[in-house]
């Protein structure tokens, strides 16, 4: 198992989570890769995604239902400042881990999180094991829990 997978899998069993990481030989960098590998729904898939605050440069996490885009705005007014994507090293800097394979927890710091509610929807949704080929399992409840997010409406409506 690769070295960050398993440093996502300790994480999980220090909350008492014993989730199985499942590694690919094809990517699971997007959530529609992902759901694809996994025979799922890709409202499934919660995609960790890293802003940054535009005045403070504090990372944030958004925790989005695979299916969804993200209303930025939604995040500033929680924040109470605009935000921005973070690019490709911010987002190793703040998380110890590559876009494509961010897991929603096991940060080398701790980062302001806000989950999709649509993700609640789901018994059971797959997140990112720390590379772009592995995935974990875990309920929506356990997600909140363990990241402490504030859960939010996050999905743009067309």
């Amino acid at each position: 198992m690769n070295r960050q997978a398993k440093k996502i899998k300790k994480f999980l069993e220090k909350f008492g989570i014993k989730s199985k990481v499942r590694e690919f030989s094809e990517t699971t960098k997007t959530a529609a890769d992902a759901a694809k590998a996994l025979n799922c729904e890709i409202g499934q898939i919660a995609k960790s995604i890293i802003f940054k605050g535009i005045l403070s440069n504090e990372p944030v996490l958004v925790i989005a239902s695979g299916g969804n885009r993200i209303n930025e705005k939604i995040i500033s007014e929680c924040l109470g400042e605009e935000i921005e994507k973070a690019d490709a090293d911010f987002v190793r800097q703040k998380t110890g881990f590559a876009i494509g394979g961010v897991s929603p927890f096991g940060h080398r710091e701790k980062i302001k999180t806000f989950i999709d509610k649509d993700l609640l929807e789901y018994k059971v949704i797959w997140a990112a094991a720390g590379t772009p080929n592995a995935v974990f399992p875990l309920a929506p409840e356990e997600l909140v829990k363990i990241t402490e997010g504030q859960v939010v409406e996050l999905k743009v409506y067309n």
